[in-house]
């Protein structure tokens, strides 16, 4: 199975609070990405996270990714979840079945995103395409 490995920067970040209670606050975050790698591209992202005041957090996202993978072009959704505390992180996603469009069509796949203490974040995306 083929590994591509992208780096990515957030160049839009924008978080719209609608819940901050009870010990934890709920956002909408609006992201998008600039990927560079074996993924050269795009995203736009939409996430809903959840922050404890203890300095945990977890988050549920679809990130639209639109570029190059390979020799291929298109788009794809990937699914992805995380949950990060003072003992570490999982950041885990999917592609979306069915979501890859133009050269992309028939994509599928699994992957990881992590964050260096540099604050640099790689996707890592085990896939398969169609032919």
């Amino acid at each position: 199975m083929p590994r591509a490995t992208a780096k990515f920067t957030n160049e839009k970040y924008e978080q719209e609070p609608y819940d901050d209670r009870d010990g934890a606050k709920l956002e909408r975050v609006h992201i998008t990405r600039k990927f560079e790698g074996d993924l050269e591209g795009i995203g736009a992202a939409e996430l809903l996270t959840a922050q404890t005041e203890g300095g945990s957090a977890s988050y549920v996202a679809l990130d639209r990714i639109s570029g190059k993978l390979g020799d291929r072009e298109g788009s794809f959704v990937l699914q992805h979840y995380g949950t990060i505390s003072p003992d570490g992180s999982e950041i885990a996603g999917a592609v979306v079945p069915a979501s890859g469009a133009g050269g992309l069509e028939g994509l599928s796949g699994e992957g990881t995103i992590s964050v260096d203490a540099e604050g640099n974040h790689l996707l890592i995306l085990d896939y398969e395409l169609e032919e």
